[in-house]
């Protein structure tokens, strides 16, 4: 199916339509994300990708810079590339603000506090698995440092999450991670 991947090759849904650029959610971005698993801005690692391409095995992540005033933070990871009005979102997660790291793997095992659903309609985390022949897509992990805690459950969908922490955000930081198929 390369040839849908090519034909659609010039339609993605572009950095602008990121949560990150939704206004209420600018902040300084004071916050610094990292994972072992890769560099910011560079491939991510095959058992990342989303099966029965990969393993669907989240990225270890960690961070520093949370304000110590922070009451929750959250996890958005949207892919801003697919071929959509919208990215798709990968991940929704709610943390403790004590917390300043997660290992590989804990977004789909729900060890966390809080996972949300994302994109796709289930809990957990669900790995990159882009179109073949569409090119490089660009995984964009986002975490929020909030004033308040979201209210709620954990099945909020995404688009209740980025409306509810909409001018409570105190910091924020972001990773880019990269997958091609």
């Amino acid at each position: 199916m390369p040839w849908l991947g090519h034909l659609l090759r010039h339609r993605r849904a572009g950095e602008q339509s990121l949560s990150w650029h939704t206004p209420g959610l600018d902040a300084p971005a004071s916050i610094t994300l990292t994972s072992a698993d890769f560099a910011d801005g560079a491939p991510m690692p095959r058992r990342t990708a989303g099966r029965p391409v990969g393993d669907n095995v989240s990225p270890a992540l960690e961070w520093s810079g949370v304000p110590t005033d922070t009451k929750q933070l959250v996890l958005i990871v949207e892919d801003r590339d697919v071929p959509f009005s919208r990215p798709i979102v990968h991940a929704v997660a709610r943390f403790e603000p004590r917390l300043t790291r997660i290992g590989q793997g804990e977004l789909v095992a729900g060890a966390i506090h809080g996972n949300g659903v994302g994109g796709f309609g289930r809990k957990g985390y669900h790995g990159p698995r882009p179109i073949p022949g569409h090119g490089p897509h660009t995984y964009v992990f986002q975490l929020y440092a909030l004033d308040r805690a979201i209210p709620g459950d954990d099945s909020l969908r995404p688009s209740t999450v980025v409306a509810a922490i909409a001018g409570h955000v105190l910091a924020r930081g972001r990773l880019d991670g990269t997958y091609e198929r």
